[in-house]
């Protein structure tokens, strides 16, 4: 019987490619989908319109990988905080931190987000592998926080709050936050982005979840402290 032919190692990723959606999550977060055009995605990336339409059929095609990849970082980043030891308070903290800092990694990516959640857009994403990629990225962060809400319910750890509820007030405790732009650095009286505003955000947003699930909790100064 003939063997079938060893597959070599899978090709690298595309260095155009990479590029293509790096500036096309800036122009997308700007602008949102109905706003750019493939050839202006094309100038920002040095490449001719041709070479873009080699990578991406269609506008629908590339909006959809920018938001799969950004999902995907995401996703990786935040099953690594949960997977690592420790109660479910701490746990949660720790997943509020790599949330907070991918954010603060990748500036776009919040407002590319809620563009992508939350407006309509005039396509049909379940038409693209890459809308289904991202549905599925999604839907693992979501499970995973979900999944860690309940289990400290479980564990008499947290209140009995809505599941759906909290994961609605954390998205808007940091993915809308970093997303405001002028508005919130207004509101704030500063940057969104330098060392110390994110560190004050991560403790505002521990210690509100802190007084707002925890079933027994302690605070003192500015530093949450779970207690089960």
């Amino acid at each position: 019987m003939d063997r079938a032919p060893a597959r070599g190692p899978a090709p690298a990723p595309s260095p155009s490619r990479d590029k293509i959606l790096v500036v096309a999550e800036v122009l997308f977060a700007r602008r949102g989908f109905a706003g750019v055009g493939m050839q202006e995605v094309a100038d920002a990336a040095g490449l001719g319109k041709s070479s873009l339409f080699h990578h991406f059929r269609a506008k629908a095609q590339l909006y959809l990988a920018v938001i799969e990849r950004v999902l995907e970082s995401l996703e990786q980043r935040l099953a690594s905080c949960l997977d690592a030891p420790g109660d479910a308070g701490m746990r949660l903290d720790r997943w509020l931190d790599g949330l907070i800092d991918a954010l603060v990694e990748d500036p776009p990516a919040a407002r590319l987000l809620l563009r992508a959640l939350f407006e309509d857009d005039d396509f049909d994403a379940e038409a693209w592998p890459e809308g289904a990629a991202a549905q599925r990225r999604l839907e693992g962060i979501l499970s995973g926080i979900g999944g860690l809400l309940r289990q400290g319910r479980a564990r008499g750890e947290f209140r009995r709050v809505s599941t759906a509820h909290t994961i609605q007030s954390l998205i808007g405790a940091t993915v809308y936050h970093f997303a405001s732009g002028e508005f919130g650095e207004g509101l704030l009286g500063g940057p969104l982005l330098s060392a110390e505003a994110v560190a004050r955000r991560k403790r505002e947003v521990k210690a509100l979840l802190q007084h707002g699930l925890a079933a027994r909790a302690s605070y003192e100064g500015e530093e949450p402290r779970w207690t089960s």
